[in-house]
């Protein structure tokens, strides 16, 4: 391991096994996927330049897509000039303060050792003897993540990171990260490196991934149930924050959701909300329903979906042998004991597909079920205490 990275403690078993998958020979391309702040960038810009200063490859190629916040259009090297490679030795620096002094960065530019390089100028050229690292592949189109893949020569190291869930392009469903990492998940030579929430160690990302996702909630279209909802829920509980509604009663009627206890829609408020929203004995919340003629229940917005799931599920009890709610990839991955997890799926995927439509309506983001053995939850209670 190199001078930067040994500076460098991973803080979670998945920054562990990105900081295996960047160092391992056994690699040519590398994928990480998952919220900012997690430590994509970090971990990979060390490892380049620890890659070069060292001789193991000649030059750390940095490709970062620049988008206009205003537009969401990607600007170009030759459109912004100068400002190009302001804006990304600025990024640099600020990624890198505390690492290594800025004077020394500067010599390998200088010397051609760290190179910055536009993506719409990668196509065509083969790169030798390089660590490549494309960063922000969520917005970079997936033909292109391919095209340079496809340019890799003798002995160099590709790198893609990418954020497929919070810093995707607003519509896009299929966006750049989502699909290489779909690419790369069967490729021979090549690690995908999924990370999560619970991966997230720069201070502050949390919160701002929660006041994303609170922002999201609340700018969802709405049906007519759902706004019926909402009105009723300003009338008899006026102090309460309500972020969203969701309703989804054709969902229970596809899936041959019967039981009673599942609502017909989950009301989302602030966190520390829930009990204006709900009333002492629970009349507010009565009186919405017998406004709206739907069985409503209510959750707390936070991090943890296992909330949601709990409020929602087909099983009432199925709360208490889930092991973890996480983001993987594109997915929010809910990773169920085994000898419960057929009552987690359903009859014919009933349960998980009910689950998975709440979400994909709520979130936009869709839910994998994975059976978790004991021996693996086990390793899990360790790595906790």
């Amino acid at each position: 391991m190199g001078a930067l990275l040994e500076k460098l403690k991973p803080m979670s078993p998945g920054q562990e096994e990105m900081l295996k998958a960047l160092t391992s020979d056994e690699y040519e391309i590398v994928g990480l996927f998952g919220p900012t702040g997690s430590g994509k960038s970090l971990f990979s810009i060390l490892y380049g330049i620890d890659a070069v200063m060292e001789g193991k490859y000649k030059r750390f190629i940095l490709s970062r897509p620049v988008i206009d916040v205003a537009t969401g259009r990607e600007l170009t090297a030759q459109e912004l000039g100068p400002q190009y490679y302001e804006i990304a030795m600025t990024y640099l620096k600020d990624i890198l303060a505390g690492f290594i002094e800025w004077s020394e960065v500067e010599r390998l530019i200088k010397e051609g050792k760290i190179m910055f390089a536009d993506t719409h100028y990668l196509r065509g050229r083969t790169f030798d003897d390089s660590v490549i690292f494309l960063d922000d592949a969520q917005n970079v189109p997936p033909e292109s993540s391919v095209e340079i893949m496809m340019r890799i020569g003798r002995n160099s190291k590709f790198i893609i990171a990418g954020d497929p869930v919070f810093q995707k392009p607003q519509g896009l469903e299929r966006d750049g990260a989502t699909v290489i990492r779909e690419v790369l998940m069967g490729e021979e030579s090549a690690k995908v490196v999924d990370l999560g929430l619970k991966d997230i160690v720069r201070p502050g990302a949390r919160r701002g991934i929660r006041l994303l996702i609170e922002m999201r909630m609340r700018n969802r279209p709405l049906n007519e149930a759902e706004r019926r909802v909402i009105e009723a829920a300003r009338i008899y509980a006026p102090d309460a924050d309500v972020i969203t509604v969701v309703e989804f009663v054709d969902a229970k009627k596809q899936f041959q959701i019967t039981a009673e206890h599942v609502p017909d829609a989950l009301i989302v408020v602030k966190e520390g909300y829930l009990g204006r929203l709900v009333g002492r004995g629970g009349e507010r919340i009565q009186k919405i329903e017998q406004d709206t003629e739907l069985r409503l229940r209510a959750v707390e917005l936070t991090l943890d979906f296992t909330n949601i799931i709990r409020a929602v599920h087909p099983v009432s009890w199925i709360h208490k042998h889930i092991v973890d709610v996480d983001f993987q990839g594109p997915y929010l991955a809910v990773k169920v004991r085994s000898d419960e997890f057929g009552a987690f799926v359903g009859q014919r995927g009933f349960h998980v597909k009910f689950i998975d439509a709440v979400f994909r309506k709520l979130m936009g983001v869709g839910v994998r079920a994975y059976e978790v053995v004991e021996e693996e939850e086990e390793r899990r209670r360790r790595r906790r205490r």
